[in-house]
């Protein structure tokens, strides 16, 4: 048997090695197949582990943004009322002046102000902290990927995000007095020779917002200069851009460096035509839920609705623009409420939001998108 083997070894030597050869090669390529096989799947292992963590930090920074931005409208709230204070106006009519009227028609021009301003400014609130929390978000994510390794430079040191996110008080300060000048013309130049026993529709109470929206969207501020292709809405959210040699001029420590990086960085989003779309769908709501709450107060009588269809009655009821000012000066308390109201939760919950936020935090958490 064994003489038989040889022999049988000896005569197809060649096909033997040939055959060793082949079953060798494809042992090793089974094992270097294998080999590959797992550094595959735990490299798609390692890429969900580090999606489903990039996730998590993205719905949980969107949650701080909703606190955020609830924390924030009690204090805009109240700033809005003290500038443009109705209180006062109301106080001196209850003792029947001399000059009511004129107490009136400046009531009248403060209620429609501070309602159109509070519309603006929860907009441009809600959505300039989604940019801001994002790009810090996303630095943060970065920052904590790296884990402090040797070499890394931290992108945003807790001091930088401090000094970063101050910059908020702009919209609050210097931004929110301009909007209020701005409106506040707006509306006396639209509404100021209407008379206070014109009575106005639901439908016409909205063309006046559109042609007040118009004048307040085509003004530029007075410190946005002629750059024309500068959003002037951009000038309301942040400060005055610094630039280079601004900066190694004043001689800034590498915090303010950084801060002013992320400053700049910011309005390049807020000048996108992305943010210009979102915001612009923001404000449509919520001019949209101003006529909504105002549409209580002009539903037809029992009377009305017996002598005519409905639908048609609810768009033909008019009141006198002195009983409409009192509907508009009360409005403040539904769009500036943290409770939140319908419009508030409309504006955080908005779908074109929630996908701008969502390119933000890409843009800012993603090192190959950072780096273009």
């Amino acid at each position: 048997m064994l003489r038989a083997l040889c022999g049988f070894l000896r005569r197809h030597k060649k096909k033997c090695v040939f055959l060793g050869a082949a079953l060798g090669g494809i042992y090793v390529l089974g094992k270097y197949g294998q080999k590959k096989m797992r550094e595959i799947q735990e490299r798609e292992a390692a890429e969900y582990v580090a999606q489903a963590r990039r996730q998590y930090h993205f719905e949980s920074n969107q949650r701080t943004c909703n606190m955020t931005v609830l924390s924030m409208l009690p204090a805009l709230r109240e700033t809005l009322m003290q500038r443009l204070s109705s209180e006062s106006l109301t106080a001196l009519l209850k003792n029947r002046p001399s000059n009511k009227i004129e107490i009136w028609e400046d009531l009248k021009i403060i209620s429609f102000t501070r309602s159109i301003v509070a519309v603006y400014s929860t907009c441009m609130l809600a959505v300039l902290l989604r940019v801001q929390l994002n790009i810090i978000g996303g630095y943060i994510y970065l920052d904590n990927a790296a884990g402090g390794s040797s070499g890394t430079t931290i992108l945003a040191p807790p001091d930088v995000q401090q000094q970063y996110l101050s910059s908020i008080q702009h919209l609050l300060g210097d931004g929110l007095t301009e909007l209020i000048t701005v409106s506040k013309l707006a509306v006396q130049k639209i509404l100021g020779s209407v008379s206070l026993k014109h009575s106005l529709s639901l439908l016409d109470l909205e063309q006046k917002l559109k042609e007040i929206r118009s004048l307040v969207e085509q003004h530029t501020p007075s410190w946005a200069g002629q750059d024309e292709s500068r959003s002037f809405l951009c000038s309301y959210l942040l400060p005055d851009e610094e630039t280079p040699l601004a900066v190694q001029a004043c001689g800034l420590s590498s915090k303010d460096v950084t801060t002013i990086k992320l400053l700049n960085e910011t309005r390049d989003m807020l000048e996108s035509p992305d943010f210009s779309t979102v915001l612009n769908t923001c404000l449509n709501r919520g001019f949209s839920r101003l006529l909504d709450n105002m549409a209580e107060f002009f539903r037809p009588t029992e009377e009305e609705l017996r002598h005519g269809n409905s639908m048609s009655s609810l768009s033909s009821v008019s009141l006198p623009l002195a009983k409409i000012i009192p509907i508009v000066n009360g409005q403040i308390h539904s769009v500036c409420s943290e409770t939140p109201s319908h419009f508030v939760q409309e504006l955080l919950m908005a779908d074109q939001v929630k996908d701008f936020a969502a390119n933000v935090y890409e843009a800012f958490s993603t090192p190959q998108q950072l780096e273009k």
